[in-house]
């Protein structure tokens, strides 16, 4: 039942216009609401304008703004981790509505040089402190906004400029969670915050008594959007350093889904209902049927949002609306690939063409100077391209007739990923290398290996990975969850993340009613004897979404963050980062493409990157660090700050590892490297290794839809529902051919 700690009048329309050029809402609160005084910085962030109508219910506006200020929250309580020298906050509620109490809350992490102590009877000063502590201590933070901390990588925060890491969970857009934020990010002078939210399997019980499925999209980003106005709020308050300006998001998968959505949708009107419906802070109805998104501090009004000004995403399995018929066209480019069934190859030859369609209708065209490469083979990269993608069986015989412009770019940034990969291996820590009989070379042998030396025999698959470290300087992948010096779980970054590609029982559904799809099918269908009796289910479940929600929105539409990239409706983030494994079967690498040329076109600073070798939700490489990024983007974008960040530079290996035989892949056949500075791939040889990696049987069927990625789920007496557009005209046009070939 919904623990309801605050009635909210609700308003169902909704409007939000965007603005630019606000000066800093931190910098104004702090200096004007009576919190700390802030150190100037230029921001990126935008402000967005709503209705200057009264808010319905005031009253019900200040209570939610009473229960979510943490100076008021006589629960709160602050551990000190003295190893990581970081507080962590006890879990607490981030809305004053909680369907799912141990889903919607938040914890934070502080470094420990920002605090002076902990207030514990109200008067502002510090009675525990660091040097006293012993025990978890209820009572409010003594900020010290003069302390600074040099991050890992020689960039320099304080108590208010430091960047606000949000971790968001929610892998396999399930639900996470309330854990305890992790204090790996003290040391960089990061503030760490970990959120619970609901997700698809969520279940409530209703008033009869009865127990109902209650996890449909958008409920997992809502929250996660909810979660950041409250820890922006409290900055405001002075309640918790860092800066409202420089809040990063991160996750992995179908955490990495929603790192993206959110920056994507940040602080889309959109979304107000549904933070309304939780009694979110700074999203209040107003008397025209529209949304007030500013909160009062000592009688100022202050505009608040739930938007980032970065983020990393670690294999963001979206955008979901696309997923089907991209995977299915990755697939069929390679001429060669076995399907298990000529079912599986009829859907992935019409869902290819629908793709094509797709994306020749989009009309995507980009500088060459934004991506980095010549395209059009002129000698420069002053050029403005239209992608597209075209078919031509004879020009293109060995990709299945599909080429162009689209997958000009595609092959590129394979190619590029693979160069710096091979570039990269003298970071290669305790790798074990050997020689063309299959031996181990001597430690001197390693200490002698140039780069060349190594790169060629990355590509013959002569080595084998440390079994302890994979990262690089700086650490790996970020960590939101687990308490302090704790692991993430699994599933989120920081946690075991091993290659699904092994996975060949990939079980997706509802608790009920579950259907199981793998790399390896040979059945279309378990849960329907007829194609026909499929087809009727895609085209009622369409129909039910397609009608909207209780909010009138279509579901779909609100987890496609195309739909928002360059919208005048949203703040567009500072810049972003999507890393995918190369090798990974989770997701096409035409999302994270798309989802670039978006960003790229809407003026954000977006970087993809594939890592060669590398599975689902792979961890940071060689040079590489979730730090580094960060502190690097500091210093590019905002005044004052250290600009030189660069990683260190590399140890080159001196002793050989330990394996007893190379477990590395041999790419050989794949790649041309006569010249290992200068190596590439065909379209064909790229096509292959993607679908050598593939951990799912072609999308695009069944009830699994993608994976087991999902905008909804089902009830006990119906499965997930179906919501793919595409797939379903390929089902429709093809009706009679595709009967014939269904789980014969």
């Amino acid at each position: 039942m919904k623990n309801k700690i605050v009635a909210l009048v609700l308003a169902v329309t909704m409007i939000g216009v965007t603005g630019c050029g606000a000066a800093s809402t931190a910098e104004k609160a702090s200096t004007e609401a009576g919190s700390s005084a802030s150190e100037a910085t230029e921001s990126e962030t935008q402000s967005t304008e709503t209705s200057e109508a009264a808010v319905s219910d005031e009253a019900a506006k200040e209570s939610i703004e009473a229960a979510l200020d943490l100076s008021q929250n006589e629960d709160q309580e602050w551990s000190y981790d003295s190893d990581a020298d970081a507080w962590v906050l006890s879990i607490t509620p981030y809305v004053t509505i909680q369907e799912l109490p141990d889903q919607q809350g938040a914890s934070v992490a502080v470094p420990g040089a920002y605090v002076k102590g902990i207030d514990t009877d109200g008067d502002g000063e510090a009675d525990v402190t660091a040097d006293s502590y012993s025990d978890a201590v209820k009572g409010s933070l003594v900020i010290d906004y003069d302390a600074k901390i040099t991050s890992t990588n020689g960039q320099v925060y304080t108590a208010s400029t430091s960047p606000v890491i949000i971790n968001t969970g929610a892998a396999g857009y399930g639900s996470q969670q309330n854990q305890l934020a992790s204090t790996q990010y003290a040391e960089d002078g990061y503030i760490n915050v970990s959120i619970g939210n609901r997700g698809k399997q969520d279940t409530i019980e209703n008033e009869n008594g009865e127990t109902v499925y209650t996890g449909d999209a958008p409920s997992c980003l809502s929250d996660q959007k909810s979660a950041i106005r409250f820890i922006k709020y409290n900055i405001l308050l002075g309640n918790l350093p860092g800066s409202t300006d420089y809040f990063v998001s991160t996750g992995g998968s179908g955490g990495g889904a929603h790192a993206a959505m959110v920056a994507a949708t940040s602080n889309s009107s959109d979304f107000y209902p549904y933070q309304a419906d939780e009694g979110a802070v700074g999203v209040y109805a107003t008397d025209d049927g529209s949304y007030s998104t500013t909160v009062t501090i000592d009688g100022k009004d202050y505009e608040i949002s739930d938007g980032v000004w970065g983020s990393i995403a670690y294999s963001a399995i979206t955008s979901l609306y696309e997923a089907d018929m991209a995977m299915a066209f990755e697939y069929y480019l390679d001429a060669d690939n076995d399907f298990n069934t000529d079912f599986q190859k009829k859907m992935a030859e019409y869902l290819s063409q629908e793709y094509m369609d797709y994306i020749n209708s989009k009309n995507i065209t980009i500088n060459e100077s934004q991506v980095g490469f010549d395209l059009n083979g002129d000698g420069d990269m002053d050029d403005d391209i239209k992608l597209t993608i075209e078919y031509d069986k004879d020009k293109y015989p060995d990709t299945n007739g599909y080429g162009g412009t689209y997958l000009d770019l595609y092959l590129d940034v394979f190619n590029q990923n693979l160069q710096w990969y091979l570039d990269n291996l003298d970071y290669a820590e305790d790798w074990t290398w050997f020689d063309e009989s299959g031996n181990a070379l001597s430690d001197d042998e390693v200490a002698a290996m140039t780069t060349e030396d190594k790169a060629k025999a990355f590509i013959e698959g002569r080595y084998a990975k440390s079994e302890t470290n994979q990262g690089g300087p700086g650490g790996g992948m970020p960590g939101g969850n687990g308490g302090p010096g704790g692991a993430a779980p699994a599933g989120a970054p920081g946690a075991d993340s091993s290659d699904k590609s092994d996975n060949k029982d990939m079980v997706v559904g509802t608790p009920d009613a579950g259907t199981s799809q793998s790399a390896g099918s040979s059945v279309d269908s378990s849960n329907y004897s007829s194609f026909d009796e499929m087809l009727e289910a895609y085209e009622s479940d369409i129909e039910e979404i397609s009608e909207g929600d209780k909010h009138g929105n279509n579901i779909v539409d609100l987890y496609n963050p195309l739909n928002y990239i360059g919208s005048d409706d949203v703040e567009a983030p500072t810049w972003t980062r999507i890393l995918c494994g190369a090798a990974e079967g989770d997701i096409s690498m035409f999302n994270s493409l798309n989802m670039q040329l978006a960003w790229l076109n809407a003026g954000t600073d977006c970087k993809i990157e594939w890592q060669w070798n590398g599975g689902h939700v792979p961890s940071e490489i060689f040079s590489e660090s979730f730090s580094l990024y960060v502190d690097q983007m500091y210093g590019k974008y905002v005044d004052g700050a250290v600009t030189d960040i660069k990683a260190a530079a590399a140890e080159k290996q001196t002793k050989n590892g330990t394996a007893d035989e190379a477990t590395g892949t041999d790419i050989s056949s794949w790649v041309n490297y006569d010249d290992v500075s200068n190596v590439s791939v065909t379209l064909k040889d790229a096509a292959a290794y993607r679908v050598d990696g593939a951990s799912k049987s072609t999308p695009g069927f069944d009830v699994m839809d993608y994976g087991q990625e999902d905008y909804v789920f089902g009830n006990t007496e119906k499965d997930a529902r179906h919501w793919s557009e595409h797939v379903l005209n390929v089902m429709k046009e093809h009706k009679d051919e595709l009967a014939e070939l269904f789980n014969k």
